[in-house]
């Protein structure tokens, strides 16, 4: 009988990815200081490790954006090794190239518009800074601007862009999509990763010599003077915001056909939503813990088979791990060790849950490891989190 009762599991496989759950080892002391985590720590543990991603700096895309894209089957490919050959045989050892992943046709898809056979690319307003020698671009998390207020951006920007015989699409004002010919290759990177940095640094593209088009650099010139004066503008300046000065392009791509890993999407990512469309896999937002999503996902467990896999993709460390805001890290951490890590080991213990797959991300590594509840009981494996960390 005990067997049987083993045999059925409330969820058959979970996949978490988590966002910046492995900071620097460099900050590891203050990231880390007091944090209790033992049902993470259990997990690790007892885990079997299966890939292990390292990015050299400055990639155009973040680590959990990359596996996103690989994943999903776009964008992606394998490179020399970078970590030490004496590593496991079960683990893969990748590096990825230094272009951006090609999100925007899901992106538009996730956002309700139609890709069609086009190549689109995704261009937001941003606030860029002069420092003494060149450009900087802001934290986009600051620009903070209303749809109301981007709206009466996008309609001066939109007879500009159009001049330029541009196709542009805005379901939302907050982010565009434009095509055409004349754009060239636009390889940059999302305003999130850029942010912080010198321009110039994501300047890849075309010749390789950090230029972008005549065309898109006569078309963000325009908007720009157009944007100088604009009375929206001129509001937030007066208020101390930051003004929208400038437009970013990122994420250039044509929809291609996706693979489907995953029976089941749980995220609040759009471009995760749009590849999951995209792939005809079920789709909703991510619960607020373990406990909520066997409730939700309870009643329709019985129409999936045991190899059915469910991603919840968890992004609730990005903020405070981009601002270097430890404490905010460790509080959040906390939370996620009590909401999901805990009731997911519990989960495995009673066999509940026939498999966890944890992801764990960084700035420029990803871990992943596989638990199930016969690796519960292996007490010899001694696996640090720290270990993980780069």
């Amino acid at each position: 009988m005990r067997s049987i009762m083993h045999a059925i599991h409330s969820l058959p496989r979970l996949h978490l990815l988590v966002h910046f759950a492995l900071p620097p080892l460099a900050n590891e002391q203050y990231a880390l200081q007091n944090l209790s985590k033992p049902a993470l720590d259990r997990l690790i543990k007892c885990a079997t490790l299966v890939e292990r991603v390292v990015w050299s700096d400055f990639q155009c895309s973040f680590p959990h954006e990359q596996w996103v894209a690989h994943y999903f089957g776009i964008g992606y490919t394998a490179a020399t090794p970078q970590l030490p050959q004496k590593a496991k045989k079960s683990v893969d050892y990748l590096t990825t190239t230094d272009t951006d992943a090609p999100f925007a046709p899901y992106l538009l898809l996730a956002d309700g518009g139609e890709p069609r056979d086009a190549v689109w690319v995704c261009v937001e307003p941003v606030h860029m800074q002069v420092a003494q020698t060149h450009l900087v671009l802001s934290d986009p998390n600051m620009l903070q601007i209303s749809p109301h207020d981007a709206a009466k951006l996008l309609s001066v920007a939109r007879p500009i862009i159009e001049e330029f015989g541009i196709e542009i699409v805005a379901p939302t004002p907050l982010r565009w999509y434009l095509s055409g010919e004349s754009l060239g290759l636009l390889t940059s990177a999302s305003p999130l990763r850029a942010s912080g940095h010198n321009i110039g640094v994501w300047l890849r593209h075309e010749t390789n010599i950090n230029h972008w088009s005549r065309t898109w650099i006569k078309l963000q010139n325009e908007v720009q003077i157009a944007w100088f004066k604009h009375p929206v503008n001129q509001a937030r300046e007066a208020q101390g915001l930051l003004t929208a000065n400038s437009i970013w392009p990122y994420a250039q791509g044509r929809i291609t056909p996706v693979m489907r890993p995953f029976e089941r999407v749980l995220s609040r990512a759009s471009a995760t939503r749009g590849l999951a469309i995209a792939g005809a896999a079920a789709l909703g937002m991510p619960p607020t813990s373990f406990d909520m999503l066997l409730k939700q996902i309870g009643s329709q467990t019985a129409a999936y088979d045991l190899n059915s896999i469910t991603l919840v993709e968890l992004d609730q460390l990005s903020i405070p791990f981009l601002q270097q805001d430890w404490s905010g890290f460790r509080t959040i951490f906390s939370v996620m060790e009590r909401d999901w890590f805990a009731p997911a080991l519990i989960a495995l213990k009673r066999h509940t849950l026939s498999e966890l797959t944890l992801t764990l991300c960084g700035n420029d590594i990803i871990t992943t490891l596989v638990i199930r509840p016969i690796e519960i009981k292996k007490f010899w494996r001694r696996r640090p989190f720290t270990s993980l960390l780069l």
